[in-house]
């Protein structure tokens, strides 16, 4: 029995660019790296030095707050490169890939006799635990903590971003597998939403309960689902976890091999041919980006969704946790007397001198530009119409920014997590980083409270 969810508020961004439901496979790459700065909040201590071999499941470092938490090599090859940035800390490491791929064969666990204690240990000594985030705070999943619930969500409304219906299928076993080993790792219920009209591999598994939700963006973050379904309180933690992660954990339970391998939809106005591509994290991008063909020469390359995606170079690697890379043109150019003259071609929340209300189905060619400059917070109301979590989002970003510990955990700070102001942050007519003043809040809290 599924429990509807219908979101109200919201915005939805149609983009021109959406990938094609087809799928080839991503050229191999020479050398793969994993990106630091992907793993919020870890001290990492590597167990490898530059020039040694490593396998594929093999671990390359570890987390100095946890030495169990083991983070794990993609692939089979040589460590050539770890590179440094201030005060000696780690930012890349950089394998070269072997030419035939060697897997570290773990014990194969069974899932149904196991115990709490004993999967969660398989999981931290596998590298599968970094696929699991905690909120409040939006990092790795503290291991000792004992979450209330467990939420994944299946339904995807950014712009662009790939499709779990279509990437999740004939993944049932896997998802399963997973599904069963972290229903032991919570008291609570694991929770899992799709949407309302779809098929989706996830809403067949069992040991769930399923919500089937409508709305526009962002009703497939799972911020937005938690709020509804189970909000968190201060003292309470809750995980999260994607689904070709699950897909990743269940193969690993199921096989005993970590199989870090993606489904990357390619995306965005300036690709010929948008389409899926079946590779592995941490590959070069560049694998699979010019085999669908560049419109333009000037494009920047988002790793992940045009909303809460980082930018990237064309020759550089596919983040840990992204399962899309958009493609949409470099917009540096100076529209002269853009702010006084109607707009036909941009999304917009107001009907001030913009069109997009008329044309509610017309899909955008939108670039970088901001259309805009930094500059102080204009009260407005604007960021309430877009956002359906039962709180104040101006009056917590104020807090975050004034670095107020008593009002960011009244204001409902424990619940949120950078990307849940992407679309505040998109709409903003202060053009202020929501996300980046979120993630400092909660950086701050931790260190303070947590």
């Amino acid at each position: 029995m599924s429990k509807d969810i219908k979101i109200n508020k919201g915005l939805d961004i149609k983009l021109v660019g959406a990938a094609e439901q087809t799928t080839s496979k991503a050229v191999l790459s020479n050398v793969y790296a994993i990106n630091l700065d992907d793993f919020h909040g870890i001290t990492p201590k590597m167990l490898l030095k530059e020039g040694e071999e490593i396998k594929a499941g093999e671990a390359l470092f570890y987390n100095k707050n946890n030495e169990d938490m083991l983070f794990v090599s993609p692939v089979s090859g040589e460590l050539i490169e770890i590179e440094r940035g201030a005060r000696r800390r780690i930012l890349t490491l950089r394998i070269l890939a072997d030419k035939e791929q060697e897997t570290i064969a773990n014990v194969i666990l069974d899932v149904e006799k196991a115990s709490k204690e004993d999967i969660k240990a398989y999981l931290l000594k596998s590298g599968c635990w970094p696929f699991i985030v905690q909120r409040p705070y939006s990092v790795i999943a503290d291991p000792d903590a004992n979450p209330k619930a467990i939420f994944v969500s299946g339904l995807v409304t950014a712009p662009l971003a790939a499709d779990p219906d279509y990437v999740l299928q004939g993944k049932e076993k896997e998802l399963q597998a997973a599904i069963t080993a972290l229903g032991k790792l919570t008291p609570g219920k694991v929770h899992v939403s799709v949407e309302k009209s779809s098929k989706s591999p996830l809403a067949e598994l069992t040991g769930i309960e399923l919500h089937k939700v409508s709305g526009p963006h962002p009703a497939g973050l799972v911020g937005t689902q938690i709020n509804k379904i189970d909000p968190i309180n201060k003292g309470e933690t809750v995980w999260t976890i994607s689904p070709q992660d699950l897909v990743i954990i269940g193969e690993m339970l199921l096989t005993g091999k970590f199989n870090p391998q993606r489904t990357v939809a390619l995306v965005g106005s300036s690709v010929k041919k948008p389409q899926y591509y079946t590779t592995k994290i941490g590959t070069e991008i560049s694998t699979f980006l010019y085999a669908s063909g560049v419109k333009e020469e000037r494009f920047r390359v988002i790793n992940g969704d045009v909303l809460t995606g980082s930018k990237t170079r064309q020759d550089g690697h596919l983040g840990f946790y992204n399962n899309t890379v958009s493609c949409i043109p470099e917009g540096d150019d100076y529209e002269f007397f853009g702010w006084n003259k109607p707009v036909f071609d941009k999304v917009s929340t107001t009907r001030a001198l913009t069109f997009s209300w008329l044309q509610p189905d017309k899909k955008y060619d939108l670039d970088t530009n901001t259309n805009g400059e930094h500059r102080a917070f204009v009260v407005t109301g604007i960021y309430e119409k877009v956002f359906p979590m039962d709180i104040y989002p101006l009056q917590l970003l104020k807090a975050c920014m004034v670095q107020d510990l008593d009002e960011m955990e009244q204001l409902g700070l424990y619940e949120v997590a950078p990307e849940d102001f992407s679309l505040t942050e998109f709409i903003c007519i202060s053009k202020q980083p929501h996300q980046q003043i979120i993630r400092e809040g909660l950086d701050l809290l931790q260190k303070e409270i947590g």
